[in-house]
């Protein structure tokens, strides 16, 4: 005779996931044009995808101010979260917009180690600092000096599946540019290439 238990395990068994998720990782400085990227892809990708800013986790955070010398810290332990919830959605076969800058090398490395390679495509958002600066500016909810801080790190380790320049494409043009690439991208996919000399270099 079966038990309420027994029955409960019965019904509630955990749905099977066929595959892995795409995970399309937008890397670019602050104010480069990701999130206007990552929203005109959400209508151009077929099937169900989700936009992933680390910017909506910063926002969960309570209001409480944090003292300037444990800031970095409190970033870091976001961010470390940020990149298991990004593997942990893939994982579970949900399809991502990720718009996050790789301005800590920890962050590319913490990565590496935690998505499938051959399902992640990683995108470099490039802008001239120049024109940064400006957009900073002129949005004015970014701390000043943020995109030229970001600047010389999010591209320091050179690959990408792609590249593309928001200086000279609008957000809908670059969209459709990685809309196309997408069937096309080589294997091994660049975010094998990296795991391969990177994790081996620390």
């Amino acid at each position: 005779m079966a038990t309420t238990a027994d029955s409960y395990t019965a019904s509630a068994r955990i749905p099977e996931t066929t595959a892995g998720g795409t995970v399309i990782l937008l890397n670019g400085a602050s104010s480069s044009g990701k999130t206007s990227i990552a929203r005109e892809l959400l209508d151009l990708l077929d099937g169900t995808w989700f936009h992933f800013p680390v910017d909506a986790f910063h926002a969960m955070r309570c209001d409480r101010e944090i003292p300037d010398e444990d800031l970095q810290a409190e970033i870091d332990r976001t961010a470390k979260g940020f990149h298991r919830a990004v593997a942990g959605m893939a994982a579970g076969g949900n399809n991502l917009v990720v718009d996050y800058p790789l301005s800590r090398r920890w962050r590319l490395l913490d990565l590496l180690d935690l998505l499938v390679p051959e399902d992640t495509v990683l995108i470099g958002v490039r802008c001239p600092l120049a024109e940064l600066e400006r957009r900073e500016t002129a949005r004015g909810d970014r701390r000043p000096g943020l995109a030229a801080m970001q600047y010389g790190e999010v591209h320091s380790h050179e690959l990408h599946d792609l590249d593309i320049d928001t200086s000279l494409n609008t957000p809908q043009e670059c969209a459709r540019r990685i809309h196309d690439f997408l069937p096309t991208r080589s294997n091994p996919t660049v975010f094998r290439t990296l795991r391969k000399a990177l994790r081996h270099s620390g």
